[in-house]
């Protein structure tokens, strides 16, 4: 609605992970070569956790489309609230197969001979598990069980493991010791400071084709800040509707009293 108003070629704050409108903090910067460095160096088994809303998928997609450059397939899994059968079949597909096995032992079996075809062909396999905090305890074995598959010299099959903090309590527990020991890449995602907050609505508007207009108000940005708690999904949410609220009133600048609209309008909803 305020696209054309504001001279934007995009809105600045949908909530959709695109990598083109990824802010790279500090934080996020360190988790991305976390997981590059685990990738470069056949790492296996790696895991990236952050609060709801930190940018998790987005910095994913973001690996993701970096990869494509590479000889390096990608499986992303992005629903593991499955049966450990269903989890193969899904990392089957995603690698593209066709015609599936439908018993346990056949799905490992076919999986291996395919890895073993792609690392015959020159190319490296990565899957990735998003919301792995929602999988059993008995899927993230058989993960573990995966990561068995190689040869005399490397792994089939290197995985990242993406998830909430729960995640990361999850694999606390002595049943899932074996699989905490392969663990040798762990990245967190921080929320951004009050600092990052601003570059990060900076950004996203200048991505978006801002030239100037709108601006957000310093004491804007810090109520921002203070209600988001610097995670970006709520940073979107606010920023979106206070910068429909500066539209209503025809006004370039973003001000305290657009967020507390914002504020009130998001808790309604």
């Amino acid at each position: 609605m305020y696209e054309a108003f504001y001279g934007l070629k995009a809105r600045p704050f949908n909530i959709t992970p695109d990598p083109g409108f990824l802010f790279l903090s500090p934080g996020h910067q360190e988790a991305l070569q976390h997981l590059r460095y685990g990738i470069a160096e056949k790492k296996g088994f790696m895991v990236l956790t952050g609060e709801v809303g930190c940018g998790k998928t987005t910095l994913c997609r973001q690996l993701l489309a970096e990869l494509e450059d590479k000889p390096v397939e990608t499986a992303l899994i992005l629903n593991p609230r499955v049966s450990e059968t269903q989890l193969l079949q899904a990392i089957l597909r995603e690698l593209g197969e066709e015609k599936v096995k439908r018993g346990r032992q056949e799905l490992l079996e076919q999986l291996n001979g395919l890895l073993l075809r792609r690392i015959s062909e020159g190319k490296e396999i990565v899957l990735v598990i998003d919301e792995s905090q929602n999988m059993s305890f008995e899927a993230l074995e058989h993960v573990r069980l995966l990561s068995n598959l190689e040869t005399n010299t490397q792994k089939l099959l290197q995985i990242i493991l993406i998830g909430q903090p729960e995640l990361r309590e999850k694999l606390k527990e002595r049943k899932l010791r074996q699989l905490r020991q392969r663990i040798l890449v762990q990245a967190d995602l921080p929320r951004l400071t009050r600092e990052e907050t601003g570059k990060y609505i900076h950004y996203r508007l200048y991505q978006a084709g801002a030239n100037g207009r709108p601006e957000f108000s310093g004491p804007a940005i810090g109520k921002i800040h203070r209600h988001s708690r610097g995670i970006p999904r709520i940073i979107n949410n606010l920023c979106d509707k206070a910068l429909l609220a500066a539209f209503v009133r025809s006004r370039d600048k973003v001000v305290w009293r657009d967020v507390t609209r914002a504020i009130r309008e998001s808790e309604l909803s």
